[in-house]
């Protein structure tokens, strides 16, 4: 299996994890790494500790989910990728993209190639809506809000 590791800036990784277990339930070979406050003084040992130890138990490779380019869990995340084999770094993660490669890394043995479809899948989820686009009239706008959710 690929092992995932999530990071980013203050209660970004904690905020898309509690959404990822209520719409995929607890994952396998899955760790948070949060930049913030106290732990922000041991965070370059403890997400290379994360990784390390993921990459033990995950031989096909790791995957480092970022929130963004250039911040320091981007930054350190990729001093480490240089230390350690088959591991890819991706950043501007969203939770479309970590639901569909929670199902889509079963089976996978190409950590490159996972990456790759992780770029694909957050592209893809990134779109703008309007209600009066989607019901075709305005007059409709009230219904719109009357559909569950997921």
């Amino acid at each position: 299996m690929i092992g995932f590791i999530l990071t980013g800036h203050g209660q970004f990784s904690n905020g898309i994890k509690s959404a990822l277990d209520m719409v995929a339930g607890d994952q396998p070979a899955f760790k948070i790494v949060p930049f913030e406050g106290s732990a922000a003084a041991t965070y370059a040992e403890d997400l290379r500790d994360a990784i390390t130890s993921m990459r033990a138990e995950c031989e096909e490779g790791v995957i480092v989910f970022v929130d963004l380019l250039g911040g320091t869990p981007f930054n350190q995340s990729m001093m480490i990728s240089g230390d350690v084999d088959k591991v890819e770094i991706v950043t501007g993660t969203n939770l479309p993209m970590l639901i569909e490669l929670f199902f889509a890394r079963n089976g996978a043995t190409d950590v490159t190639a996972l990456a790759e479809q992780a770029v694909s899948v957050g592209r893809e989820a990134v779109t703008r809506q309007s209600v009066a686009a989607i019901m075709g009239d305005a007059d409709d706008a009230d219904d719109f809000g009357d559909e569950d959710g997921i």
